[in-house]
């Protein structure tokens, strides 16, 4: 039944308890990665109150990496934590963890996909099982469930109608890559129409192409990877099937309202924590790799041009210069950087032991 919107936050905290509940099952430790974001905060919220002092977080930061400090939640994130009388690990990622472990990560993924954000993502699988914490809680699914994502906010304000070229995949946001063959993105065309036949709105729609598409050929791939690399369980609460049938009962304006998305999992934290800065523009959990591949533009450039996973479909000259623009675009340098990591281990059968300029480098000798 649908509920007025005054009770719907309520409900909300009612499900979510009960999914969290079940996610605690475990005769193994349990612990939460805690990015400082809405969704894990809930977590935290939720899992404090269940498990009184025995919870444990573990929380990831990238120091001061120029501009992208500003995106670091974790010290935010050690203080929510404190403020809940939750310990938190604070792990500290440098550009020297990114050039040891970006090959590791591409072997664990086995799939070309290139989301930076897996970098950390192994790590905290790291950091959990050198704790002792074998079943980790994560917030993936809300953003998509709950509509969290700042694509979906123009199709709210009525600017523009979803279409099948809404969803980008990371080869396409530079003209280098404009003449891939585009059936890579047949899924997601077929996921649009099938949102588009059930007559929903674009916000729905938006997140329907998302939830068949994204989620479990990213999102999902991404964490059950990096973490099962290290024999982590990683669980995801929002994705519990009595949460998403509340979610899809949500009009659109408790999904996004006044320019923010989850706005009902917002007002939830904002009555649980009134300390927390539940209404503030959602960041990203991507370390600062356009920073880091920038600083190491020249050797890279020389490395990369001449790999053969590019050889007939990318000159060197293309290569190099995606990689010297790095630092202002980042995605298509990480894309073409993490498919000649996958390629030289999945493909040429390199060892991914050493870091990334051995890995390559050894990839040009095979």
């Amino acid at each position: 039944a649908n509920l007025p919107a005054a009770e719907l936050p309520s409900r909300f905290g009612e499900v979510m308890t009960e999914s969290v509940e079940a996610h605690l099952q475990s005769d193994q430790p349990v612990s939460l990665f805690l990015s400082g974001g809405v969704d894990s905060s809930i977590l935290l919220i939720l899992m404090r109150r269940l498990m009184g002092r025995s919870l444990t977080a573990i929380s990831v930061g990238y120091g001061d990496s120029g501009g992208e400090a500003a995106r670091d939640e974790s010290y935010a994130a050690l203080a929510f934590a404190k403020r809940h009388d939750v310990p938190c690990q604070r792990l500290e990622m440098t550009s020297e963890h990114f050039w040891s472990l970006a090959p590791k990560v591409a072997a664990a993924l086995d799939d070309p996909t290139a989301d930076a954000a897996a970098v950390p993502t192994y790590m905290l699988g790291l950091a959990a099982v050198q704790a002792d914490r074998k079943v980790v809680l994560c917030g993936e699914g809300s953003d998509e469930l709950f509509a969290g994502y700042r694509r979906y906010r123009p199709r709210w304000l009525g600017l523009r109608p979803p279409t099948g070229a809404d969803r980008k995949g990371t080869f396409t946001r530079t003209p280098v890559f404009a003449h891939l063959d585009p059936r890579w993105r047949a899924g997601m065309d077929a996921a649009l129409a099938t949102a588009r036949g059930r007559g929903v709105s674009p916000i729905e729609t938006a997140q329907a192409v998302d939830i068949a598409e994204w989620l479990p050929n990213d999102l999902l791939l991404k964490l059950d990877r990096c973490l099962m690399a290290h024999s982590v369980e990683g669980r995801t609460p929002y994705l519990d099937p009595k949460v998403e049938a509340f979610a899809n009962s949500l009009p659109p304006e408790a999904r996004v309202h006044k320019g923010l998305g989850k706005f009902v999992a917002r007002q939830w934290l904002a009555e649980a924590d009134p300390a927390y800065p539940a209404f503030a523009k959602k960041k990203g959990f991507n370390p600062p790799v356009g920073v880091w591949i920038g600083a190491k533009a020249a050797v890279l450039s020389e490395l990369l041009g001449r790999q053969a996973c590019f050889a007939g479909w990318l000159p060197a000259a293309e290569v190099g210069g995606v990689i010297r623009r790095a630092e202002a675009d980042s995605q298509p340098a990480w894309s073409l950087l993490f498919y000649a990591l996958w390629h030289a281990h999945h493909v040429q059968g390199v060892a991914a032991d050493g870091g990334v300029e051995d890995v390559l480098a050894s990839a040009l000798a095979a």
